[in-house]
């Protein structure tokens, strides 16, 4: 079997870059190891995406913004950072980027079933799913790719969208800087008495970060960081005594609490692709930057790595050049390294900086609050930064 595009991984990256080429012409695989039913009927995960202005306009012109639910999105209006128990807080407003809000918050089974749906709708691309690549084999034309069902796949371009644990991108050969923060992070939503009044949260705590998405009424998407023994323990809390233990952990900011989803644990790990590209192949997604969640800029990048590298591939379909050139791969990973690596250093600086609780840290984060409040030009660079995206 022969296609142009193999893509690995049917998460919303890889959905998104199959329907941003489906009007291609372009013969395009999807491979996946969950079964259709999965993909098609994607599981609540308690993940919350932040989308910024670009993000939903991109997602718009792939025919995914309109099919979701109104329920699964949340206006962000606001963002606000604390620092352990002072009440100053930096505040990160839309208005100082010229907008009423600074993007908007979707549930990630929301849109991995927007993406899916959108593509179905197309019917051009070909999905071989309940299977995995066991093996890869770079020739001068192509791909050669050996699923663990033992057929194999013969492919112009190889793009891997499977994860910041991508094990296609180890089957490429390309490493990855990888930072564990050493922590766990528990997600889930909650009902609370106080209105949030669609403003976001980052509480960087001694002990612990917390944070607040805004969804819908008095609900948010509540996100706690802790060593992976402390993430165990609230974990396997009854219902009643988890929401008194948030409640507390918010200093009672949010009044009474109420957990109204499943509660979902994921480790802290940052990672970011030593190449972008190999021979006939590219990263996007969580495959080439697997960011820290304290900026919201995760899925932000991963749709401009489908934003940029379809971009190329379909000017190279237009002008019948081959779309697997090493020309068009560089380009690529030019663009995507200048638009992601600043702010990925730049986050984990933040994370290092905000999660040592040492004396001297403490009082240094205070006074770079106190004074980031201040300094207009900075906020307003940052809600820029928040609404334009990556």
């Amino acid at each position: 079997m022969h296609c142009d595009i193999a893509i690995i991984g049917a998460g919303p990256s890889g959905l998104c870059l199959a329907r941003a080429l489906a009007d291609s012409g372009l013969a395009v695989t999807l491979i996946e190891r969950q079964t259709e039913e999965a993909i098609a009927n994607p599981a609540f995960d308690g993940r919350e995406i932040a989308l910024t202005h670009t993000s939903r306009a991109l997602l718009q012109q792939l025919d995914i913004w309109d099919r979701l639910p109104s329920d699964d999105v949340a206006l962000l209006r606001d963002a606000q950072v604390f620092n352990g128990p002072s009440a100053v807080a930096l505040h990160i407003q839309a208005r100082h980027a010229g907008s009423d809000h600074l993007g908007h918050l979707v549930a990630n089974r929301a849109i991995r079933q927007a993406a899916w749906d959108s593509l179905q709708a197309k019917g051009t691309t070909t999905l071989r799913a309940g299977t995995r690549l066991r093996h890869l084999r770079q020739h001068s034309g192509g791909v050669e790719l050996t699923l663990d069902d033992s057929s194999t796949l013969e492919c112009s371009l190889l793009v891997a969208a499977d994860s910041r644990f991508s094990e296609t991108r180890r089957l490429l050969g390309i490493g990855a800087q990888m930072k564990d923060f050493g922590k766990s992070m528990l997600v889930c939503r909650m009902q609370h008495d106080a209105d949030h009044q669609q403003v976001a949260w980052e509480w960087f705590g001694y002990g612990q970060t917390l944070a607040l998405l805004p969804l819908n009424g008095r609900q948010s998407s509540v996100v706690v960081t802790l060593p992976p023994r402390d993430i165990e323990r609230l974990q396997q809390m009854s219902p009643d005594e988890f929401a008194i233990e948030m409640k507390q952990r918010f200093d009672g900011r949010l009044g009474g609490m109420e957990l109204v989803s499943e509660r979902h644990v994921y480790p802290l790990v940052g990672a970011y692709a030593s190449h972008l590209t190999a021979h006939r192949s590219a990263l996007i997604g969580d495959a080439a930057v697997g960011m820290h969640p304290v900026t919201a800029h995760g899925f932000n990048f991963g749709l401009g790595s489908v934003q940029r590298l379809s971009s190329l591939l379909l000017d190279a379909q237009r002008r019948n050049r081959d779309i697997g050139s090493i020309a068009l791969l560089s380009r690529y990973e030019r663009q995507q390294r200048l638009a992601t690596w600043p702010l990925y250093q730049a986050t984990n600086l933040l994370v290092d900086c905000y999660t040592n609780d040492r004396l001297p840290m403490r009082l240094l984060r205070g006074a770079a609050l106190r004074a980031a409040q201040q300094l207009r030009p900075l906020k307003r660079g940052i809600a820029r930064h928040l609404t334009a995206g990556a």
